[in-house]
């Protein structure tokens, strides 16, 4: 922190503008995490299978709901969101302050790596990304994914530049959790862009003999295989999803028969570059402005060249992909941001890039007070309609399909109905409520229509009230 003195010859601190940002950023996201509802479809579900998780104390098998296995995704991302809400109960908060704590701690931690003379600056610019900032505190998978991302990569270039041989452990154990977060996807990411740096530089020896291939391996494999033998020994039917159909069948088949829980993510070739230029400004404007200018001093620096190789090769591995979804380029926003802090100081116009960091996020802030965005919130989750029926302690049910939120929040005990249950339900309950999609309550009988009374109605679906008449 840069120092100046007073008129009485002491020192007074400059404000540390990006500790400030920093800070900032950090609240509005907490401000998100806590008052936020969980919504539908991804984030409700992975929440879901975290609160089961912690409420069945079965750390093996993921379920979607119970008794039926969740297959799509290894443990580790689960493990933190169930331990989280075992602690503090099943509470949306609960369940997303592990990605926040997560977030802030890798935004932190590459401070270190910056070429800044504000070890901040990288940890601003990092959690300014609207990518990131987006998955800071939303449960899911992709974060502990691109944590052991950066841990694999950052630990590399500690062994091979620094010399520094005890960092093979950070780069095996963060294999293991790789395998752990998101499976053999985390090995496709990494050694790929090593690799070529190596031969970029020369160093291909160094990588052979510096790294502690046998016994990282067995590291590695410690930390992974368990979990790996346990699940298919207690839910036959993974390695042949997981790894066959997860891996490969959805990367070639945006269509995937096969897929039992996910949505059509079918894409326009190339789209991954899209989300990678609009879901990082504005950082990304700036390293096209400066790194075209330095191109011939950057091709020739290791370290540029190095978060250079580790920026592009993701995009570059799902220009191809059938099926993908913007968080695929989750895992390139740190090697943006110390990029970023590489080429700063030869920046003109700092204070509008910090601004429009800044007052991007301070502006959706406002916005969310303003309560304009509560419709959007309220459509695509269930809590106030499950909170309705809570109130009163009466049983909820949902017609035909039940969204991830409202098990969640109603601790699983909402039950599915088909639209031939309803007059049983109405003959052997004296009240219930039920959530309806609209296309759905269309088709009730008119009788049934007509006993049924409006609690919360969204733009699609409805909350009614049903009570027998004396």
């Amino acid at each position: 922190m840069s120092l100046k003195k007073n008129k009485q010859g002491g020192q007074l601190n400059k404000i540390n503008y990006y500790l400030v940002g920093l800070i900032i950023l950090i609240l509005i996201r907490l401000y998100f995490v806590i008052f936020l509802p969980l919504m539908d479809k991804t984030e409700a579900r992975y929440a879901n299978i975290a609160r089961i998780m912690a409420e069945t104390n079965d750390w093996i098998v993921l379920q979607i709901d119970y008794g039926i296995p969740f297959w799509a995704k290894p443990p580790l991302s689960t493990w933190v969101s169930a331990l989280s809400q075992s602690v503090f109960g099943a509470t949306a908060w609960a369940a997303r302050m592990p990605y926040l704590l997560g977030a802030i701690l890798l935004a932190l931690w590459i401070g270190k790596y910056s070429k800044h003379k504000n070890n901040y600056f990288a940890s601003f610019v990092l959690f300014s990304i609207p990518e990131y900032y987006l998955h800071a505190g939303v449960v899911s998978t992709d974060l502990m994914l691109s944590i052991s991302i950066a841990l694999i990569m950052l630990s590399f270039w500690e062994i091979i530049i620094h010399k520094k041989n005890q960092w093979n452990y950070g780069l095996f154990i963060a294999v293991g959790l790789g395998m752990l977060s998101k499976g053999p996807i985390s090995l496709a990411l990494t050694l790929p862009p090593i690799f070529l740096w190596t031969i970029h530089f020369k160093k291909i020896k160094l990588l052979i003999f510096k790294l502690w291939w046998v016994r990282g391996t067995i590291i590695s494999l410690v930390i992974t295989l368990p979990w790996y033998l346990l699940i298919e020994h207690y839910s036959p039917g993974f390695y042949d999803y997981f790894i066959i159909g997860e891996h490969f069948q959805r990367y070639f088949d945006s269509s995937w028969k096969g897929d039992k829980y996910g949505f059509p993510k079918q894409q326009p070739l190339g789209i991954i570059w899209v989300f990678l230029l609009t879901l990082t400004v504005p950082w990304i404007l700036l390293l096209f402005q400066k790194g075209v200018k330095k191109i011939k001093t950057i091709v020739t620096d290791e370290w540029s060249m190095f978060l250079i190789y580790w920026i592009i090769w993701t995009p570059f591995l799902f220009t191809f992909s059938k099926s993908l979804i913007h968080p695929y380029i989750l895992p390139v926003m740190v090697p943006i941001a110390l990029l970023t802090s590489e080429l700063w100081k030869s920046v003109r116009w700092k204070k509008a890039y910090f601004g429009f960091a800044l007052g991007l996020p301070l502006l959706l802030f406002g916005i969310g007070l303003s309560g304009i965005t509560t419709p959007i919130y309220d459509n695509n989750s269930d809590k106030k309609m499950v909170a309705s029926a809570q109130k009163e302690n009466f049983p909820i049910f949902t017609l035909n399909e039940k969204s991830y939120s409202s098990q969640f929040y109603s601790n699983g005990k909402i039950k599915r109905l088909k639209e031939d249950q309803i007059d049983s339900l109405m003959k052997s309950e004296n009240t219930f409520y039920l959530i309806v999609k609209d296309k759905d309550f269309k088709h009730l009988d008119p009788s049934q229509k007509e006993m049924l009374k409006p609690v919360i109605k969204t733009k699609s679906k409805g909350c009614y009230r049903f009570e027998k008449l004396p």
